[in-house]
């Protein structure tokens, strides 16, 4: 498919310009001299050397493989014929049915942007963190920091990696943790059955056969199933512990799932909460997810 350098430069710009910094969970500051996101911002959220974008956006430098037009669509959070339009002038192939939805509905990240309270993100079929609130980068880590690849809940857990930024250590005892990693390959194996022809989920499993024995074994063993509300214990390097309820909620029209974390009014974690609003992201210094 031959593409258009000249209107992919245009298109990228104008949906640049649309989206504020806090649409994309990230940090508004001050003195902003353009609208929407920085060059800077956009390279962050998709990956990609500025230089890259820069380029992009004069129209020049090669065409962007099909991981890159999807990464820079999900961080200029495009809708359906905006991403077709920019996948067709990047010469690339709009994404076919049967494959994992890695767009996340204007509408849920407005849902998500109402949770100031709360720590919410959105999670794909094969676990990629694809949105998020900045009260879940207050409790977790900033996940704009973490390389796109790498926002990924079965890598973060099965698959660590010692150059990620650090990250509140998630789980408490060690039968939590064997919990959440079995319900983490259940979920996984139902969507592979669900999306046999993804090459984005079939390349996940086999790095995470490659290099993760346990995930071998629970994926030998593991029967398919779906993610549940449970309860969840969260290591956080400035406010301790906080055995927060984590609620999974399906959207079946796109089988993502929207995950709000959450404690019982008066409790000790949700004072916890409340001084997470104060505190924000911090230089974690915790573990990362095992």
């Amino acid at each position: 498919m031959k593409g258009d350098r000249d209107e992919l430069a245009t298109a990228l710009r104008r949906a640049r310009s649309r989206v504020r910094p806090e649409d994309a969970g990230l940090p508004a500051g001050v003195r902003r001299r353009v609208p929407g996101l920085r060059r800077e911002e956009v390279a962050l959220l998709a990956g990609v050397s500025v230089d890259y974008v820069v380029r992009l956006e004069q129209g020049r430098g090669p065409h962007p493989s099909e991981q890159v037009v999807a990464a820079l669509c999900r961080a200029l959070r495009l809708g359906d014929d905006e991403r077709d339009r920019v996948f067709r002038l990047a010469g690339v192939e709009p994404p076919r049915s049967g494959r994992i939805d890695l767009r996340v509905r204007p509408s849920v990240l407005r849902l998500i942007e109402r949770f100031t309270d709360l720590p919410a993100l959105v999670q794909s079929a094969k676990g990629d963190i694809l949105a998020w609130n900045a009260m879940s980068s207050a409790l977790t880590g900033d996940w704009s920091a973490l390389a796109p690849e790498r926002r990924n809940q079965l890598r973060l857990r099965f698959l660590p990696d010692p150059s990620d930024p650090p990250r509140s250590m998630v789980g408490g005892s060690a039968e939590e943790r064997a919990a959440t990693s079995r319900q983490s390959v259940a979920s996984l194996r139902s969507a592979a059955a669900r999306y046999p022809d993804d090459p984005g989920l079939r390349r996940l499993v086999a790095d995470l056969l490659a290099g993760s024995a346990e995930f071998r074994h629970l994926w030998e063993t593991a029967e398919a199933g779906a993610w549940r509300s449970h309860t969840k214990t969260v290591l956080h390097p400035a406010l301790g512990e906080l055995v927060l309820e984590c609620d999974t909620l399906h959207l079946p029209d796109c089988d993502q799932l929207l995950i709000v974390y959450s404690a019982e009014p008066g409790s000790a974690a949700a004072e916890s909460l409340a001084l997470l609003r104060v505190v924000g992201i911090q230089d974690l210094t915790a573990p990362a997810p095992r």
